[in-house]
């Protein structure tokens, strides 16, 4: 069975639009938007497990310039 996160990114002023079009080239991304609210974007991610996921996040997500700050939300029900 996939696990799902949801990924809450807090992105630097103006870096949005290139934070937004750096996700959208990784992998086990379902979608990606702007929001908004406390948090810039929100990403949707799908692996076959949780450790794919969190290595994504920890290995790419995080050295993507213009992010601050990620909340990664595993989803528990389908």
């Amino acid at each position: 069975m996939a696990v799902k996160a949801y990924i809450l990114i807090e992105s630097s002023i103006g870096k949005v639009e290139d934070v937004l079009a750096e996700i959208r080239k990784l992998p086990q991304v379902l979608e990606v938007n702007a929001v908004a609210g406390p948090y810039d974007i929100i990403a949707v991610l799908e692996a076959e497990q949780p450790e794919v996921i969190g290595r994504l996040v920890m290995e790419r997500l995080h050295h993507i310039p213009g992010i601050n700050y990620t909340m990664t939300c595993l989803a528990i029900t389908g």
